[in-house]
């Protein structure tokens, strides 16, 4: 009996220390949270330097070490499309130390190649989405179609005679005209280049027909009439062309493609520390010095929450993948 008795003070003891334990890690651990970030955060921008994710990403960095007193270190690892700098935060631990600014690949990427390193959605936890850099439906000035309309009308009677330019396999330009096929029921086809202004070069001497670029890199050639703007495919207008209508008023609701760019986090990261971040981060982006650089940057500021930004990656995600899957894109 007196054994039992022993045994069982123990087990008490030791429920007791395991408890006080436990309440110990979790005020550390919330104090930890209350005081994040208390050292240099890493950013990974999975893009070489001098891209628009890495200057976006670097405006975005610089705010938020302003705001916390702390350095927000941008680290530049790309490849594979935005694979390799991805997987490290993947693997990275989920206490808002890693970071990584991501694009429109993230939501690309699985249906392009056969294996990933990652799951796109279960291994992140999204912060926020920071902008939105619009996409255009671009033709040559002596194709005679006017609007969207009269461009898949076009294609239509002219099948696989039509052709598109885009800055690679896998690009938001070459699945744009996947898409844009797909709604449409036509086959233009896709001539990939190594890089936009090759593309764009080609385009304008009339070698290929149509094209999806950025608004920033086709607009100086509209406005020199050298291309036409037919629409934009985004929901709205952008601030960035006023003048130009989007697809869904120019006949084809529905085909909206565009680059975007947001912060996300490891999975499991603290929701405090999830907060923290997107309220820092929606308070730069509606600052109006960082609204005119995205903007002077050829994209549109943009501002939403985690739960919007995992519901409208998921989104993509399941819309290109469906666009890869019908229109057998491949990255090689």
């Amino acid at each position: 009996a007196r054994r039992e008795s022993v045994k069982r003070g123990q087990l008490a003891m030791t429920r007791r220390l395991a408890t006080a334990a436990a309440l110990f890690l979790a005020v550390a651990g919330a104090q930890a949270q209350s005081n994040y970030p208390d050292k240099a955060v890493r950013l990974i921008v999975p893009y070489g330097a001098g891209g628009n994710a890495d200057l976006l990403g670097r405006v975005v960095g610089q705010k938020l070490g302003e705001m916390f007193s702390q350095q927000f270190i941008i680290d530049n690892r790309a490849g594979a499309n935005g694979v390799i700098g991805t997987e490290l935060l993947a693997k990275a631990a989920p206490d808002g130390y890693t970071l990584a600014f991501i694009a429109s690949g993230h939501s690309i990427n699985p249906g392009m190649y056969a294996k990933m390193p990652f799951d796109p959605v279960r291994d992140f936890a999204p912060i926020a989405q920071t902008s939105s850099t619009p996409i255009l439906i671009a033709v040559t000035a002596a194709l005679p179609a006017k609007n969207v309309k009269a461009l898949a009308a076009l294609a239509k009677s002219r099948p696989g005679d039509l052709s598109y330019a885009s800055q690679g396999n896998g690009s938001p330009g070459h699945l744009a005209g996947a898409l844009f096929n797909s709604m449409n029921g036509v086959n233009t086809v896709h001539i990939p280049y190594k890089s936009t202004a090759q593309a764009i070069t080609d385009l304008t001497s009339g070698q290929v027909q149509m094209m999806y670029p950025s608004a920033t890199s086709i607009l100086p050639h509209v406005k020199a009439g050298r291309l036409r703007a037919v629409a934009i495919a985004t929901k709205t207008r952008s601030a960035l062309a006023p003048d130009i209508p989007t697809a869904a008023e120019s006949g084809m609701p529905g085909f909206e493609a565009g680059i975007w760019n947001g912060v996300m986090a490891p999975a499991h990261t603290p929701q405090a520390v999830i907060d923290k971040l997107h309220a820092a981060i929606a308070k730069i982006i509606q600052s109006q010095d960082v609204r005119e650089r995205i903007l002077g940057m050829g994209a549109d500021p943009v501002i939403s929450t985690p739960a919007e930004f995992s519901a409208f990656i998921a989104a993509e995600l399941k819309k290109w993948t469906k666009v890869i899957k019908d229109s057998g894109a491949r990255m090689d």
